[in-house]
């Protein structure tokens, strides 16, 4: 309000009460089991294949999550989480010795045997002993790497901006200064406080040099070299000195993934040191050299440092003890397991490849009930189209096809099964053929669908095809199309003009004796998207005055709303009153409820029906004279 004090003309701006409200994401993935890298303890938000395979390691011979993941982006779909499931046995890989000084020791970001293969060269910038660069490498092979991250200029001064601790802790992809299984949290250290990098730096290629030696106040490691390669140092090291100088180094010679070295290098630290080194196989191998003892200079790698200890543990598998355990579906909110899923802004389709036990499934159905989600469900491998045209949609318990406990439940409107299981070109095995489960290629149909028509338009039919497959399981007629269908289980079916496509649309209460009002997948998933965007676009309403002039404020928003998607097509009817209304007012708004804080909005909308059935009528015209 502006304050009036002289005479003349005020200008005030005045808020229109406009409060725009915009649809929600309908189709991001949220896929959860084993991979052999990657963060344990948060979903990981990736938004292509090679996106994951950074992040996750890729395909993992005998597990089904990261061929969904690629069975999904090649489907069409654009961003998925990913929440890693690991068993407790599982270990990190770290440093053995502390490449940067002092007590600061490296471990990778995830457990699992990958960090075994990370490498770590540190190297002092030449001129100035207050600074180094850290390269972080992939070790493939004993005559191959691959740099994954550099970092240059850093310090171990914790007053520097480049703080290596802060640096590497905030940017590093690989690499960690604090455990993944510690709960401190990860802060810049003031350890080493030394203006150098400690460790041992490079005397020469060729291990030879002359002068006198005062060998107590040096500390040797040994590093072995296969080619461009160079392994990590050994700890199993003996120093002999002479009178005159020379230095006798035994120690135990590596191999490298059943290579020997084709030559070694001798490394040395300014001061006899208590470091741990590093423990490599035998044999023995002795050599003599001399050392004059000479300053030490800058511009020397530290020994690389291999890390070790990594494991993956057990491998989890679905519809085993351990992984139904790692999921941890009875958690608090935002623990781990698929509870990590809580902290992400929204996430609309959850993939669990291979999942088949009954309990597991209804579990998976209430947590998607509750995130106003949508489970895909996968058939189990073992069933057959007799299974499911005799007992509806089944299960497994123990292994076994499980026919007593329903999936038709009360929260399974949040849910649609998918049959049979798909043939696809393994890359792990020259591409040969073999099984998926479906719900990676499904929930790629589904985004590709909502992209291009809307989440309001069934995800199957003609252009519902099936990328990257060589075949189905099982080859449906169209008796037991029909027979599976009206029990609720969506077919994946092979026609000889369009290939194979998914042919079906129903939830897990589509079954047509259950007569449900979410009978089809795109009336529950354009329910929910409604929901969700309703719910981000009203939060502005909270705390304003509960009165009529904030009712009409919400029937404008609101009904902008559903009139931009009337005009998209997204409602049955020929006019606004046929397809929605908004009711927000008095009538609905009695004064008791506004005593308690309370306003209620009545939001209604005519969903359009998929055309399921199509009914040709063809009738002969008898009779007919010619004009």
């Amino acid at each position: 309000m502006v304050t009036l004090t002289y005479p003349g003309v005020y200008i005030e701006e005045l808020s229109s009460g406009v409060h725009t409200i915009t649809g929600v994401a309908t189709s991001i993935a949220a896929f959860v089991g084993w991979a052999p890298q990657g963060p344990v303890n948060e979903a990981i938000l990736v938004q292509s294949w090679s996106d994951f395979q950074t992040q996750f390691g890729g395909l993992s011979a005998g597990n089904y999550l990261g061929y969904a993941v690629n069975q999904f982006f090649g489907n069409g779909g654009q961003q998925a989480y990913i929440v890693r499931l690991a068993w407790t046995d599982a270990a990190t890989a770290s440093s053995v010795s502390h490449p940067i000084g002092g007590s600061l020791s490296l471990f990778a970001t995830s457990p699992g045997g990958w960090g075994n293969a990370l490498q770590v060269i540190v190297t002092s910038q030449p001129g100035n002993a207050n600074k180094f660069s850290l390269q972080v490498i992939q070790v493939i092979s004993p005559t191959s790497s691959k740099t994954l991250e550099s970092y240059n200029n850093l310090s171990v001064s914790a007053n520097d901006p480049n703080n290596v601790v802060a640096v590497i802790n905030n940017d590093s992809q690989y690499l960690t200064f604090v455990s993944p299984t510690s709960t401190q949290a990860a802060a810049p250290s003031t350890n080493p406080t030394s203006n150098a990098i400690p460790g041992p730096r490079l005397i020469s290629a060729s291990p030879t040099a002359s002068g006198t030696l005062a060998p107590t106040q040096y500390f040797y490691q040994v590093s072995a070299l296969y080619g461009t390669l160079e392994s990590l140092p050994s700890n199993e090291l003996s120093i002999t000195t002479t009178t005159t100088g020379s230095v006798t180094l035994t120690w135990t010679a590596p191999t490298f993934q059943g290579q020997s070295p084709t030559g070694y290098r001798v490394y040395r630290a300014a001061t006899s040191g208590t470091e741990s080194g590093f423990l490599v196989p035998s044999p023995a191998t002795v050599t003599t050299f001399a050392d004059s003892g000479a300053t030490l200079t800058t511009g020397q790698p530290v020994a690389p440092q291999l890390l070790s200890g990594g494991s993956d543990g057990t491998v989890l598998n679905p519809n085993d003890g351990n992984f139904e355990n790692a999921l941890n579906l009875s958690g608090s909110p935002g623990s781990n397991g698929v509870h990590l899923l809580d902290r992400v802004p929204i996430f609309n389709l959850l993939c669990v490849p291979g999942e088949s036990d009954a309990a597991t499934i209804q579990a998976l159905q209430l947590y998607c009930a509750n995130n106003r989600a949508f489970y895909i469900v996968d058939s189990p491998q073992l069933a057959t189209t007799q299974n499911l045209i005799a007992n509806g949609p089944i299960g497994t318990t123990s292994g076994q096809l499980d026919t007593g406990t329903s999936l038709s439940g009360q929260y399974s409107i949040n849910s649609a099964y998918y049959y049979p299981w798909v043939s696809a070109p393994d890359p792990l095995f020259g591409n040969r053929p073999a099984l998926f489960p479906p719900c990676g290629f499904v929930s790629g149909i589904y985004a590709a669908t909502d992209a291009a028509l809307g989440v309001w338009k069934a995800p199957a039919g003609i252009d519902a095809s099936l990328s990257g497959i060589s075949g189905l399981q099982t080859v449906l007629t169209d008796l037991e199309n029909g027979s599976l269908n009206t029990q609720a289980v969506n077919c994946l079916r092979q026609f000889r003009v369009y290939g194979d496509v998914v042919w079906g649309a129903r939830t897990l209460q589509g079954a047509d004796q259950a007569g449900s009002q979410w009978k089809y997948v795109p009336i529950r998933r354009f329910a929910l998207f409604l929901e969700s965007s309703l719910y981000e676009g009203t939060q502005w309403v909270v705390f304003e005055p509960n009165d009529e002039r904030l009712w009409g404020q919400i029937r404008l928003n609101i009904g902008a709303f559903m009139q931009g998607l009337f005009l998209q097509g997204a409602f049955q009817g020929t006019s606004p009153t046929q397809a929605y209304f908004v009711k927000c007012d008095a009538e609905n708004n009695p004064q008791s409820s506004i005593d308690q804080g309370i306003v209620t909005i009545l939001v209604g909308f005519a969903p359009l029906y998929p055309a399921e059935f199509v009914v040709i009528q063809i009738q002969q015209m008898a009779g007919q004279l010619q004009a």
